[in-house]
């Protein structure tokens, strides 16, 4: 019976049981992704969203000896950006011997390499740099926000970073001059794939474009995977994304929502100060009550947002948010409580409580005006002094006096008071446009901008008897339809005179004379205001014609969706052309584009001004072309609003930049100041909603402020800033 094979059975069956088991569950992890990684992770949840079967542990240990042999693992970087991903000597040692692939990102040292201490880019940018990515063109440009990363130079590099000029492709190709360092590259006889940086935060940290990203993904995946299985693109849902797509169907109260989200993005970004706020601000820029009205040595203005609690206007409204993205998503505010941006702001808030019936917003819009003329200290009241009725830039910043920002904040003025019904700022009002207009030329232009110690010392008379001409609406345009409106309610007649006669000249100039800022197509949004305001004093076929000229040349850059394409002039006749070397990029204000063609739109420089200028132009003409265009632009900038459930502050914001094409916040990221994922506002955040808020109370600016009474204060104050004897003399010149 000792021999007896049938007393052997239950082991057998046990073994063939548990080989059978063991086989099936191995046969069931081949297809799963291992990762070492926080559970929330984005690349993690991408993959259980995605429903591609995968395995997570919580260190690389845990991921390498639970892994199959012959399979790949991926180590992510839990501690990014203050701390690199420490892997053993000994790990690297069993990974290898296993015959896994391992992925892993900012690592603290890799097996036969010189890794440097973590660095982080400032105007550097990750570059494509083989053509192994299929999908992804080499030299092409992608967005990796605040990217920290540890120094590596590698051979054949799939990603680089380095400061590279261009839209979305490296222009001038990668700087060999200077130092740049791999993001991600391949170690063949290691099985390894390095990421110098955090590649799986992509949707915390906004990285862009998307399909890019997708790239990226699709081939570290299949770089690890060895069973042959081939994943799909990845998607996802952007934490910060326009609010339809291109295509969806809107609403039909979408215009007023986008109004109402659009002013409340003010208070959940804390825009508007209280006194707290004004503090932190005095203490940001050490200002005092010495100091307060001179220009303070400029810093870096971007800095977190108040402390404080929202405020009631009282204390103004900051610049808005800096283009800079960080790790975690969020973005800087601008710390400058500007004129114009007050101004501008004060009518949109107007506007959204004379559309709903907001209390709030309208305590806000009168606060705002108050704070800017009566309680800054920028509005100057000096009658002895030559900059007597202008505004200075913001407080601590008194240097430059700028027609372009006077005329936002008096726009807004006459908007603020017509529909708040209101006389208060009736002086003010005119005493801000004749303060620009005495400065303005014989020839109707005032020029980009008049230096305050300079006005100060030569005296207005100086700028009034000036042979100035500026072939660029940027600067005069908006100008020139204060100067009309006002005559419109005076009918003294230099005001139409002297305009008349520039408008005339800048359109003889048209377009081969104009110089352009950021871009033509921004000029020529400016020119709309002027000339339909020009229309409403005094219609005339030729004046029609201009209008129609610009109009129809804009409409030759909209895109179906609405966008308008940005579009630059003849470079020699740019003041902000674009970047010509590498070396260049991020040393001033600058396009959004490199080159015509790329599919951007500008809603800093040329969608938001454009939007305002064909409301007017319609309400002036009834041309159904300008109600076209009109129409379709504010479609478009409905739908690429943005939407966040993570981040608040940017909810209801418009960024400066948008790809039509990809349908996603992108740009040339070239701007100092102003950067393609900035939010401005007044220039955007103001005028984007006004002009929605207007179109759907079905009013326009010119008629809405018909009835302004501020002509009945014209008299006494024309003949104090500018004499009866002045005029006389200009007139016997003449």
């Amino acid at each position: 019976m000792k021999n007896n094979p049938l007393r052997r059975l239950p082991f057998c069956l046990l073994l063939i049981f548990s080989l059978t088991v063991f086989q099936g569950i191995a046969k069931g992890s081949q297809g799963k992704i291992v990762l070492s990684c926080k559970a929330d992770n984005d690349l993690y949840l991408t993959l259980k969203g995605n429903k591609i079967p995968c395995m997570r542990y919580n260190s690389p240990e845990e991921a390498i000896n639970n892994a199959l042999e012959s399979s790949g693992v991926l180590i992510l970087a839990d501690g990014y950006p203050d701390q690199t991903t420490v892997i053993s000597t000994t790990l690297f040692e069993v990974a290898q011997n296993r015959n896994l692939r391992l992925f892993v990102e900012y690592p603290s040292s890799i097996p036969g390499l010189k890794i440097g201490k973590p660095s982080s880019a400032s105007l550097e940018r990750v570059v494509v740099s083989s053509d192994s990515l299929k999908g992804l063109n080499k030299l092409q440009i992608l967005a990796f926000h605040d990217c920290h990363f540890v120094p590596v130079l590698a051979e054949n590099p799939l990603l680089v970073i380095s400061k590279v000029a261009g839209f979305d492709k490296a222009v001038y190709g990668l700087n060999k001059d200077s130092t740049f360092s791999a993001i991600l590259f391949e170690n063949p006889s290691e099985q390894l794939l390095i990421s110098t940086t955090k590649l799986s935060q992509f949707i915390t940290a906004r990285y862009a474009p998307a399909k890019g990203i997708q790239v990226i993904w699709s081939y570290i995946l299949n770089w690890i995977n060895k069973n042959g299985t081939v994943f799909p693109p990845l998607t996802w849902n952007p934490s910060v994304r326009p609010s339809y797509s291109a295509t969806e169907k809107l609403q039909p109260n979408a215009g007023r929502l986008a109004v109402q989200r659009g002013i409340d993005w003010h208070l959940k970004a804390k825009m508007v100060l209280n006194a707290q706020g004004w503090e932190e601000y005095k203490e940001l820029w050490k200002l005092n009550d010495s100091n307060m009205h001179t220009t303070v040595e400029a810093i870096d203005n971007a800095a977190p947002q108040p402390k404080s609690a929202v405020g009631d206007g009282t204390y103004g409204v900051l610049e808005g948010v800096a283009s800079k993205i960080l790790p975690d998503g969020s973005q800087p505010t601008r710390w400058w409580l500007r004129s114009d941006s007050n101004g501008e702001s004060s009518m949109a808030f107007a506007l959204r409580w004379k559309m709903d019936g907001d209390k709030k917003s309208k305590q806000i819009a009168g606060n705002l005006l108050d704070w800017l003329y009566f309680k800054s200290g920028l509005f100057q009241t000096d009658s002895t002094k030559s900059n007597y009725g202008l505004l200075l830039w913001a407080p601590g910043q008194a240097q430059a006096l700028y027609q372009d920002n006077d005329i936002k904040a008096i726009l807004g003025c006459m908007g603020t008071s017509a529909i708040l019904e209101t006389d208060r700022w009736d002086e003010v009002l005119v005493k801000d446009i004749l303060a620009n207009f005495r400065t303005t030329g014989v020839n109707g232009f005032r020029g980009g901008r008049i230096e305050n110690p300079d006005l100060l010392r030569d005296g207005w008379q100086k700028y009034w008897n000036a042979n100035t001409i500026l072939y660029q609406p940027h600067y005069e345009a908006w100008t020139w339809a204060s100067y009309l409106w006002l005559y419109d309610k005076t009918h003294w007649k230099p005001l139409l005179e002297r305009t008349r006669m520039a408008i005339t000249m800048m359109m003889k100039a048209y377009p081969n004379n104009w110089r352009w800022t950021n871009g033509i197509q921004q000029e020529r949004g400016r020119m709309l205001l002027p000339l339909a305001w020009l229309i409403r004093i005094d219609d005339r076929a030729e004046y029609r014609s201009w209008l129609k000229q610009i109009a129809t040349d804009i409409e030759k850059c909209q895109d179906s969706s609405g966008a308008i394409r940005e579009e630059l002039g003849a470079l020699d006749h740019g003041d902000m052309a674009p970047n010509t070397s590498n070396e260049s990029y991020g040393s001033g204000e600058a396009s959004l584009i490199q080159q015509n063609g790329d599919a951007i739109s500008d809603l800093l420089y040329t969608c938001n001004f454009t939007s305002l200028g064909l409301n007017e132009a319609y309400a002036a003409t009834g041309d159904p072309q300008y109600k076209r265009m009109a129409d379709k632009l504010s479609e478009f900038l409905i739908r690429i609003q943005v939407k966040s459930e993570k981040h608040n502050e940017l909810d209801g914001g418009w960024f400066r930049a948008f790809d039509y094409r990809q349908w996603e916040y992108w740009g040339s990221n070239a701007d100092s100041g102003w950067g393609a994922w900035s939010i401005e506002v007044g220039w955007t955040q103001a005028w984007v909603p006004s002009v929605l808020a207007m179109r759907e109370l079905k009013i326009n600016l010119w008629d809405l402020t018909k009835g302004s009474k501020a002509g009945d204060t014209f008299v006494n104050i024309r003949k104090q800033m500018i004499p009866d004897e002045l005029i006389i003399k200009m007139n016997n010149i003449q």
